[in-house]
């Protein structure tokens, strides 16, 4: 075939139009952009759009690819868009039959049989890590090699499904090249509860790859099969400093883990104090994994906002979950780092497992309230392929899935053990009326937006949101 052109696309999860302009709460696809990164770095052509940050409609996405006219389209897909991704992909082969489609990340990797059976459209599925397999793959068709030699691919061969083995993880990622972000011309931003929280030049970056724990609510553990790799502390401050030196001011780390090694997280800290970057960020964090001196180090560096999962106040739903923790735990976290001086404390809850009471999810509720966090998010438990929730569910004959593996599934929709969904909706909307009106809390964020600079820009610069927000939150206190 010759040297090959790939082009690649984000799909957004929106089944309709997305908003002209861009969503404000897009972030950049990193998997996607370390994968073209590589396959540049080897010569190869590479073009990407991201349908929520560019605009694109659906038509706008067939006219972009037959421009392009690449002879591999990949699309990185998360659960929804995967289904999404499968209507751009049928519409672009009725346009060019010769295109190779392949399906990448999470949802392709533990659907990939299924996705091959039902979309005829979709030729290759690449599993797990993309880089090094989607190289290997191009260089296959470059040679008209058979695809039996790629590791981590799935296929169709003539009537037939054909898996080959797992590729071996990256075990160096500092030899990976730094994701190739100029690509795309999309503007970037991370939006909670409806606030953008980063108005200023924003990207996502990752220092590590891999969770150690074993969540059953996430799919993480198997796509990294239980092991964490982290970048070295030189390698991640070379990649700020570049980023930096472009104009980029405020980052979102990704890692499942920042805090694993807080050694090596405070080091990374003094790095960014050290070479002076002007810079801030936003990251997510463990209770267990947690210390006043580290989330210091944090603050000074400029952290400005953390993400914590706490799940739940009841320690048996803790442990369902196999989360490892302790609401204890919770509490002495929120309280370091607060007193470290971070900006935003957000923590996520989840309610809805098998088993858990009425009783517990309230509990749960108040628990928030007397955390004093700045944002309490509830979401209701869900399951997935990937999850060990999702194979409990389906060994158990509750979960249907043939008509779940593409949405996957909020657990009270199909599990009989658990509180009534519509009723844990109205628990969910009662503790939000209850947290965000109650006059300390007013008083506390009057006074927090006061006393931190963070705060009052991402006030100026959400004035329409916030009164568009305001007028919703009227709705729910004032019904």
């Amino acid at each position: 075939m010759g040297e090959l052109k790939c082009s690649f696309i984000f799909p957004s999860p929106n089944l309709e139009l997305p908003i002209e302009g861009g969503m404000v709460g897009a972030t950049p696809p990193l998997g996607m952009m370390y994968i073209a990164a590589v396959l540049r770095n080897e010569g190869i052509q590479v073009s990407m759009i991201d349908e929520a940050a560019q605009g694109f409609s659906m038509r706008g996405m067939v006219d972009w690819v037959k421009r392009e006219n690449p002879d591999v389209l990949g699309f990185s897909t998360y659960n929804i868009s995967g289904y999404k991704a499968a209507k751009i992909a049928g519409k672009v082969k009725e346009e060019n039959p010769d295109i190779v489609v392949v399906f990448g990340n999470i949802y392709a990797t533990f659907n990939a049989e299924r996705i091959l059976r039902k979309y005829p459209c979709v030729d290759v599925v690449v599993r797990g890590e993309g880089e090094h397999t989607t190289l290997e793959l191009v260089r296959s068709l470059e040679k008209n090699e058979s695809l039996k030699k790629v590791s981590g691919v799935t296929f169709r061969s003539r009537d037939r499904i054909i898996s080959t083995p797992d590729r071996p993880l990256i075990d160096d990622v500092d030899s990976l090249p730094f994701p190739e972000r100029g690509l795309l011309n999309a503007e970037y931003h991370a939006v909670t509860a409806g606030i953008n929280v980063a108005p200023r030049k924003f990207t996502t970056f990752l220092s590590s790859r891999g969770c150690v724990y074993r969540c059953r609510f996430c799919g993480c553990r198997r796509l990294a099969r239980g092991i964490w790799r982290p970048r070295s502390v030189d390698n991640v401050l070379e990649e700020l400093n570049l980023l930096a030196s472009e104009g980029y001011k405020q980052f979102l780390f990704v890692d499942d883990n920042f805090t694993l090694n807080p050694k090596r997280a405070i080091r990374i800290c003094q790095g960014i104090r050290k070479d002076k970057m002007d810079i801030e960020w936003i990251v997510e964090g463990r209770v267990d994994v947690c210390s006043y001196a580290l989330f210091r180090e944090m603050a000074k560096a400029c952290c400005r906002m953390l993400y914590i999962g706490i799940e739940s106040a009841s320690q048996k739903v803790l442990d369902y979950y196999d989360k490892g923790t302790t609401p204890e735990q919770a509490e002495a976290a929120v309280k370091y780092a607060r007193e470290s001086g971070i900006d935003v404390i957000v923590a996520s809850f989840i309610l809805g497992a098998p088993n858990e009471t009425r009783r517990e999810l309230l509990k749960t509720v108040d628990f928030a309230q007397k955390l004093k966090v700045d944002v309490p998010q509830f979401n209701i438990l869900d399951a997935f392929p990937g999850t060990d929730i999702w194979e409990e569910l389906r060994s158990e004959g509750v979960l249907d899935e043939e008509k779940y593996w593409e949405t996957g599934v909020f657990v009270p929709k199909v599990s009989p053990d658990t509180v009534p969904y519509v009723e844990i909706e109205r628990i969910i909307s009662e503790g939000y009326r209850r947290f965000l009106i109650q006059p300390s809390y007013i008083m506390r964020s009057l006074l927090r937006v006061a006393r931190s600079p963070y705060r009052l820009d991402i006030l100026f610069n959400n004035l329409k949101r916030v009164k568009t927000i305001a007028r919703g939150l009227r709705s729910i206190v004032w019904p």
